[in-house]
């Protein structure tokens, strides 16, 4: 399997697309008008404590206050009161040392720890946690053994926080390890020194940029390239490289080809069609998102497959089809919190148990954490996938000025009829000869057109002259009502 990553520069924004196979895995997208906040550092000002919700809004200086939860706090403080009442640890006026988690979405403020972490290549230093802990995705027991045992006496040499080894940390050399963690804990000290001398509101520390972080947290073995088409960028990848993953240079392209380096891959076709609600699979079915505010829905149908042997296969083979693009989908367009997919009724449990082992494995490669329960006896999958920032048709889009985000316009009828409502009342309350109708060209054409009788009874029922013009700038369901 090839894979490599796409990474494209322009003033207004980063671009970052993980390639598997010559197809788009994965889009990260980081404007300079609104850069992420995951990984700040802020000394906040406890602007309100909420007890019924045992959480607290603090000030970190954004427009939005943002929110921390109880059992968002440090879990070392937490142990040492031991009360799960928010009024024992916070109080209105309290500076506290917070880091950002969950960017801001929608209305919603960041979300806050005061569990600090620090991630580099191969580790996480947390230093006020005392758990070493392991990538859940190294499996192997011996392994693990010794990644804990290197972690844990680094930490009692130098009595400090705990560490969390990395998947990246998987068979890399102690030395290695060692040199990562002393630059870890040279860096949490520069941080604790400009927390003493921090301002309440005051930024302390920034996580890496995108074309950074991208080395740092996207890389593994196995990445044959990493194209970059900025310069400037190619250099501030291989400073980065050259410190702390030299073996990764060699993989570090500048690209300088005549087409844009997304186009190599088809990256743009690749966006449009992930902003589109219908996503055809190649065997002739499709999927259908349905993205709301509460949760996401996927709806799968067999479409124009008509299969082979018999019914139950065709729907199996459908279903298979649809538990990979779903996995895939769902890291392109990066889909959080609750997610319910309906698949098409298996009868066989064989094939329901197949289906689920299928999203599962194909889930492997999602870096957001997914959790899957069992296939209902209506056939649908609930799932959750850790959403930590906005969709990538929240990023790049807005609701349809046109029907308010609904997806769906009144038709020309209807608004029709709501037009002959609108005089009547109009002709009731005020007593008018002349009345004149602004609305959409469709609008008005089907007034003069195909109710234009019923125009005609209402002038005589309410002995009104009634004008009509149509407005360019007017979508479908505009329309004002002139007294004249």
């Amino acid at each position: 399997m090839s894979e490599e990553i796409l990474i494209n520069v322009t003033p207004p924004e980063t671009r970052v697309a993980v390639i598997e196979n010559g197809v788009l895995q994965e889009l990260i997208i980081e404007r300079s008008c609104k850069v992420g906040l995951i990984g700040n550092i802020y000394k906040g000002e406890i602007c309100r404590v909420l007890p019924g919700m045992q959480a607290a809004f603090v000030d970190i200086g954004l427009p939005r206050s943002a929110f921390l939860h109880l059992s968002d706090l440090c879990p070392k403080e937490l142990e040492k009161k031991g009360s799960a009442n928010i009024e024992h640890y916070l109080h209105e006026g309290q500076h506290v040392i917070v880091q950002v988690f969950k960017d801001p979405l929608g209305t919603k403020g960041a979300r806050l720890t005061t569990d600090i972490s620090i991630p580099s290549r191969f580790q996480v230093y947390m230093p006020y946690s005392l758990n070493t802990g392991i990538s859940q995705r190294i499996e192997n027991a011996d392994e693990r053994i010794r990644l804990k045992n290197c972690l844990e006496n680094f930490r009692q040499t130098h009595n400090c926080g705990s560490f969390i080894a990395r998947t990246a940390a998987e068979c890399v050399e102690e030395s290695v390890l060692i040199a990562d963690m002393e630059f870890l804990l040279k860096l949490w000290e520069s941080i604790h020194l400009k927390i003493a001398t921090a301002a309440p509101k005051q930024f302390i520390h920034k996580d890496l940029p995108l074309s950074v972080r991208t080395l740092r947290d996207l890389y593994r073995e196995g990445i044959e390239r990493v194209r970059v088409d900025s310069k400037e960028t190619y250099h501030r990848l291989i400073e980065f490289a050259e410190i702390f993953v030299p073996e990764i240079i060699p993989v570090i392209e500048h690209y300088t080809g005549e087409c844009p380096v997304f186009d190599i891959y088809s990256v743009e076709d690749e966006i449009q069609k992930a902003l589109a609600r219908k996503v055809l699979l190649k065997s002739g079915g499709h999927l259908v998102f349905d993205q709301t505010e509460s949760m996401t829905t996927v709806d799968v149908n067999t479409g124009s497959y008509v299969g082979g042997r018999n019914l139950e296969e065709t729907i199996f083979k459908t279903n298979l089809e649809a538990a990979q693009s779903i996995a895939r989908q769902l890291r392109l367009r990066n889909l959080g919190g609750i997610i319910i997919i309906d698949f098409i009724d298996m009868k066989s449990t064989d094939h329901r148990d197949q289906v689920l082992q299928a999203l599962e494995r194909h889930l492997e490669k999602d870096r957001s954490k997914t959790k899957i329960t069992e296939v209902s006896i209506l056939g649908l999958v609930e799932m959750t996938r850790k959403r930590t920032q906005e969709s990538l048709e929240h990023i790049l889009c807005e609701p349809c000025p046109a029907c308010d985000g609904r997806g769906v316009l009144k038709t020309a009828e209807t608004v029709c009829l709501e037009i002959f409502r609108e005089i009547i009342r109009e002709v009731r309350q005020y007593n008018v000869q002349k009345i004149l109708v602004l609305a959409a060209h469709e609008v008005v054409e089907m007034l003069l057109d195909e109710k234009a009788d019923m125009l005609t009874e209402l002038e005589l029922f309410l002995n009104v002259q009634i004008k009509f013009r149509s407005e360019a700038s007017y979508n479908q369901e505009q329309y004002d009502v002139v007294l004249l």
